[in-house]
């Protein structure tokens, strides 16, 4: 019988975020499966980043203003620093956890268990990097495993000041798509990269899928509370979640967030629009 990759053990210390994660599930029941089983991707995903070394980009103001005008991101596929054996790992890790929480079918678990020790891993996560739409369970899989080795690369370039230049709706950074925004304390709106998490200044009221800025077509509304918000576009009809930091009690936590607002992606659906 081929191993299968152990369960993630509990870390010594829990992060905010999964405390925020269990707080919520206190408060909202019905998202319990949900929550768990990205307390499960957060442990492997956390274990690994911390295992990875800031890498050293070579980004400056010059290079920074050619890929602006590009509109290309900065970080080419060669330049993040992966190790073969923990992507290996992290993808049967995630794999196993979207399998045990039915969000990957038998058939998708043993695909992509097996691209886990294939040898053609690497040309797969590369041609899903440079092609950043994320369609099948492989891609789905990819992406949460390969979030440690980018959002350590999004460490680098979040702490660079030409990054409040970057005028573009995709990441400056691995070109991913935003799936979330915060609304930060000074009413300034920011996009959320789904793939490495760095954030950006974006237009308020300007569509980040298709640039639809007729802000009689973008419709807008907000849970009671006022903590979240969504922007459903009446052009493109996709929808765009935020936290509004302005009188929020802590920063946002994309993955917290994303999964409080699960409510709001089926009201959303509701009205028609679809996520980004």
């Amino acid at each position: 019988m081929a191993d299968r990759p152990a369960r993630p053990r509990p870390g010594r210390a829990e992060s905010r975020e999964s405390a925020e994660l269990r707080a919520l599930k206190q408060q909202q029941p019905a998202l319990a499966d949900a929550i768990d089983m990205h307390l499960e991707l957060l442990e492997v995903q956390h274990r690994l980043q911390a295992r990875i070394p800031l890498p050293s980009l070579n980004v400056n103001d010059t290079l920074f203003r050619y890929h602006q005008a590009q509109a290309r991101p900065l970080l080419s596929f060669e330049d993040i620093p992966l190790e073969l054996t923990e992507l290996r790992l992290a993808v049967r890790q995630t794999a196993d956890i979207l399998h045990r929480f039915g969000a990957l079918e038998d058939a998708e678990f043993q695909t992509v268990e097996a691209l886990g020790r294939d040898a053609a891993l690497l040309s797969v996560v590369g041609d899903w990097y440079r092609t950043p739409v994320e369609a099948s369970a492989t891609d789905q899989v990819v992406a949460l495993a390969m979030r440690p080795f980018l959002s350590r690369c999004a460490e680098v370039v979040q702490q660079r000041p030409e990054l409040a230049d970057w005028q573009h709706p995709t990441c400056a950074l691995c070109g991913g798509a935003p799936d979330f925004a915060v609304i930060t304390p000074n009413a300034e709106r920011h996009l959320i990269c789904s793939r490495c998490g760095l954030r950006w200044k974006f237009e308020p009221l300007t569509c980040p899928y298709c640039r639809n800025s007729d802000r009689s077509r973008i419709t807008s509304f907000a849970t009671p509370d006022g903590r979240y918000r969504v922007y459903g576009c009446d052009a493109c009809r996709r929808y765009l979640k935020a936290y509004d930091g302005r009188r929020a009690p802590r920063p946002v936590m994309p993955v917290v967030d994303g999964v409080a607002t699960l409510p709001l992606d089926a009201a959303a659906m509701q009205r028609g629009y679809t996520g980004g």
